[in-house]
């Protein structure tokens, strides 16, 4: 298992930037004695002021990702931005590093999301601009997790998202039945997430930060071994997509939420095509559709995330699989996000391969 972020959660106060700094370092050291490897460390602000003009909130923008940079930190969230949302392809065109959101708050947001999913696929080169875009529904503050992170607007915090796959996968493999590799599971998270807590609490404490908790969910990386489809199907015993993937997930998530440790986020399993080598090979051999990873998202985490759709879709379809998901969100009362990334000039079986180390090799999905 692996540390995907510490994220710091801060007020619109560049004041803060450098004690933020301090305490992501700060905790990035306790873990990496502690025997953790950490990936990035992540800022995150409230949403802006609705007041606040176009202009002035574009170069605030680039100036917070300049000082985020500076003080150690490898990317930053704004958060759901409301009505500045119309701006953000210009935002992503103008940086790098920043990520931003939209809350699916009534079908006009959504067709305002299904916009800037579009728009967002002219930004970079092959829709890239999209991975720094999600639409969401129900998700609550302080998740660690990008591009759903945003502060609560109250003292500085301080939470982990896990990168821990490969703890599902171990489990899967050395159990003697998908039972007992769940119980293996449930058992090694939380004696996990209780160590985290215990090295982080006194970095905490030592900067007056809260501790908002860990974001334990299965997160992948494009690797085998690291990939929550590798687990899926070896408990399932058949490939991701097919009848007793439901189960598999469903019993994953369990394990996570059963698990006793201080949370905050999502805490379940994340199933991002493109992230992850098993899903975006499945997808590629055309294994599931979007409306199977809906249902899979009933039981489990975060929704519909890195989706490689085709260039030519359209806002009215993209606005109607939003609505979709909120609806699942609002029936179900749990938080849901999209990140849906349109492949411009490529069609449904069309190769995708982005030069990105987060990112495996797919085909574009049909709808």
């Amino acid at each position: 298992m692996r540390i995907r972020a510490i994220t710091v959660f801060i007020s619109w106060n560049s004041r803060e930037i450098p004690r933020a700094g301090d305490l992501a370092r700060a905790a990035r050291e306790t873990l990496t004695r502690g025997g953790y490897e950490v990936q990035t460390m992540r800022l995150a602000l409230p949403p802006p002021e609705t007041s606040m003009e176009a202009l002035a909130f574009l170069r605030q923008a680039r100036d917070w990702e300049a000082m985020a940079r500076e003080a150690g930190f490898d990317y930053l969230s704004l958060g759901p931005l409301g009505p500045l949302a119309s701006e953000i392809p210009r935002l992503f065109a103008e940086t790098e590093r920043i990520f931003a959101a939209l809350m699916l708050m009534d079908r006009d947001a959504a067709r305002m999301a299904a916009r800037i999913i579009r728009e967002n696929a002219t930004v970079a080169l092959d829709g890239f601009a999209n991975l720094r875009f999600a639409a969401l529904a129900g998700v609550p503050p302080l998740c660690p997790f990008f591009p759903a992170a945003y502060h609560d607007g109250g003292p500085m915090a301080l939470a982990l998202a896990t990168e821990a796959a490969d703890m599902a996968v171990e489990a899967a493999r050395a159990a003697r039945d998908p039972a007992a590799a769940l119980a293996m599971l449930q058992a090694q998270v939380e004696a996990t997430g209780r160590h985290l807590t215990h090295l982080l609490h006194p970095v905490t404490r030592a900067f007056s930060a809260r501790f908002a908790g860990i974001d334990f969910s299965l997160a992948p990386f494009p690797e085998p071994e690291r990939s929550i489809g590798t687990a899926i199907e070896l408990l399932s015993g058949a490939f991701f997509g097919e009848a007793g993937t439901l189960a598999a997930v469903a019993g994953l998530a369990a394990a996570v939420q059963g698990a006793d440790f201080p949370r905050t986020g999502f805490c379940g399993i994340m199933l991002p095509v493109l992230e992850d080598a098993v899903l975006a090979r499945r997808a590629a051999e055309q294994r599931f559709r979007l409306n199977d990873l809906l249902l899979y998202s009933a039981v489990c985490g975060t929704g519909l995330d890195t989706l490689p759709l085709p260039g030519s879709v359209s806002e009215e379809t993209l606005a109607r699989v939003l609505e979709d998901l909120r609806a699942l969100s609002v029936r179900l009362g749990k938080p849901l996000t999209a990140r849906l990334m349109p492949i411009p000039g490529r069609e449904p079986g069309d190769p995708v391969r982005f030069d990105f180390a987060y990112l495996a090799p797919s085909a574009v999905m049909a709808l």
